[in-house]
């Protein structure tokens, strides 16, 4: 084990020979220098990109994505517009209701207000037929109590008169008064 100890000791004191950094020296370009690896790497590694033609490959999809985007904007502006004119449109159609609501509630309360002043008129009038009607029947009824009266006062009359010419006169009277009774209607039926 002590010899291996001393190996290593004897390895960290030894200096290895760094490559040198600096690509003007001969070292750079060996093998044995990673940074010089590093970048004949990187530059293969942009030569298969660019033979491969990546760049414009990037480039293409790039524009496409962006024609893409361009192209979805403007839908999206085309749609925003559409929904304003739309919007617009129902605001115009909206304020013409609302104006139709309006003149159809005032033509409404027009007709009510018309409607309730020729009900007055016919009530009024009804009202006029049925008093007056109630005065016709009225009148009607005092015709006919009239009537009734002079009927009953004619024949309480007749019968006392009856009973009073009876009594009191002679048949050849009573002859004499019934052709002149007959010969008054005769006059008055020609």
């Amino acid at each position: 084990m002590k010899k291996t100890l001393t190996l290593l000791a004897t390895a960290a004191a030894t200096p290895v020979a760094a490559a040198s950094k600096n690509p003007f020296s001969g070292e750079f370009y060996s093998l044995s220098n990673t940074d010089f690896i590093v970048a004949i790497s990187f530059l293969l590694f942009v030569g298969v990109l660019f033979y491969f033609k990546v760049p414009s490959l990037l480039a293409g999809l790039l524009d496409k994505r962006a024609e893409g985007i361009q192209s979805e904007l403007n839908e999206a502006k085309a749609l925003r517009e559409e929904a304003q004119s739309v919007l617009a449109s129902y605001e115009r159609k909206q304020l013409e209701v609302q104006e139709q609501a309006n003149r159809i509630i005032a033509q409404a309360k027009e007709s009510a207000a018309e409607a309730a002043e020729q009900a007055k008129l016919d009530l009024a009038a009804s009202i006029e037929r049925r008093v007056q009607a109630a005065q016709d029947q009225i009148a009607s009824a005092e015709q006919r109590a009239v009537k009734q009266v002079r009927d009953e006062a004619a024949r309480i009359a007749i019968s006392a008169a009856s009973e009073v010419i009876s009594k009191k006169m002679s048949a050849a009277k009573a002859g004499e008064l019934i052709d002149d009774a007959i010969g008054t209607v005769q006059a008055k039926l020609h």
